[in-house]
């Protein structure tokens, strides 16, 4: 090993696994082969990323026997039935249960190979290999794997950890802004929720961010996994303060769920719902309305959208909010802010600063 390579331990007991952030690690031997017990490996990635990336990821796996599935990319393509054409493809080589699994690819790629992973043969090993900022900061880390429902989205999966996620910072030198800018939602999420001092060096750094400077990369991303690392040991499953990781999130896939996965990208659509979710809580009294205004502008400033959308109306984001996940006993969960770096999950708000927020940002 020859690279700086930043480490972030996930402390689970026998789950335990690290995130490796480096640049130029994608290629390097040192990061897989000790984790790869048989001399299979199944690489499944999207058919953007594969020309990009593909082949260097191949150069750390000398000798052993690689097969590939090449989904199309796209939020859409998340579904049972793209998990069955894989399951189809792994039976038909056939593959052991000494395969690996590495997920090389965004999101998308990362909760469907982990999915696949966890049902193949009642549970195979796999590895995380996020190419977005996105995947890098949050959906790689964890252990939540899962397909969308038409309905609703992350409906059906498992919680299951992967043996160690690598993410190489090059990888998002070919990202597309928008891409970019939505893995900087998530980013922001982690300062939202119990992370002041973050949410203040992001105001101080979000151009040093948006320009790709390295430092400032393995920071967002170190400290980003950090946080989200010491709420998962703290609740795996997320019975407790793990649900917190879900600021914006039941706004957003309402958002997401309502315009079929589409034209909104996960980070913007979890963008808007944490600004949605920033407005209640003003609605609340819990929080300054110069708060929300800061919450605002660094959204503005990574990108991402923040004004009212026509895509959607306020009905159809309620009703599919009510097919949320996170509804317990008929009412919808939401986490709020009692001030910046202060989030909480809230079942007992007021139903009409939500109406509220909801007619002020749905206007289609």
């Amino acid at each position: 090993m020859n690279k700086e390579v930043t480490t972030v331990p996930i402390d689970l007991g026998n789950r335990s696994y690290e995130i490796r952030i480096g640049h130029g690690i994608l290629s390097d031997q040192y990061e897989f082969l000790g984790w790869v017990s048989g001399d299979q490996v199944l690489v499944i990635t999207n058919d953007v990323v594969q020309p990009l990336y593909l082949d260097r990821l191949k150069q750390a796996l000398p000798g052993k026997h690689v097969e590939e599935i090449i989904l199309p990319d796209g939020e859409q393509y998340k579904t049972l039935e793209t998990a069955g054409e894989v399951f189809d493809k792994m039976l038909a080589v056939p593959l052991d249960r000494q395969v690996t699994v590495l997920a090389l690819g965004g999101g998308v790629i990362g909760d469907l190979s982990g999915f696949v992973a966890a049902c193949y043969q009642r549970g195979i090993g796999f590895i995380q290999v996020p190419t977005t900022l996105l995947s890098q900061v949050d959906s790689s880390v964890g252990g939540k794997t899962g397909v969308n429902h038409s309905s609703a989205k992350n409906m059906i999966g498992a919680f299951y950890q992967p043996l160690r996620v690598i993410a190489d910072l090059s990888t998002l030198r070919t990202l597309e802004p928008r891409q970019f800018s939505s893995g900087v939602a998530e980013v922001i999420k982690y300062g939202l929720i119990n992370d002041l001092a973050f949410f203040e060096w992001l105001e101080q750094n979000i151009d040093s961010v948006m320009r790709h400077d390295q430092a400032a990369l393995t920071e967002v991303i170190r400290r980003s996994c950090l946080n989200k690392a010491r709420l998962v040991e703290q609740d795996e499953r997320e019975s407790g303060v793990r649900a917190l990781l879900n600021l914006g999130h039941t706004f957003g896939h309402a958002i997401e769920t309502v315009t079929a996965y589409g034209p909104w990208l996960h980070g913007e659509a979890v963008g808007l719902g944490m600004l949605m979710a920033a407005r209640m809580s003003t609605l609340q009294g819990w929080l300054e309305n110069s708060d929300l205004l800061r919450i605002q502008i660094l959204l503005e400033k990574a990108g991402l959208p923040v004004n009212p959308s026509k895509d959607f109306k306020p009905e159809e984001l309620r009703e599919a909010m009510g097919r949320d996940k996170k509804v317990l006993a008929g009412k919808v969960r939401l986490i709020l802010m009692q001030g910046i770096g202060n989030a909480l999950v809230c079942q007992d708000y007021d139903p009409k600063a939500l109406q509220q927020t909801l007619e002020e940002f749905a206007v289609g």
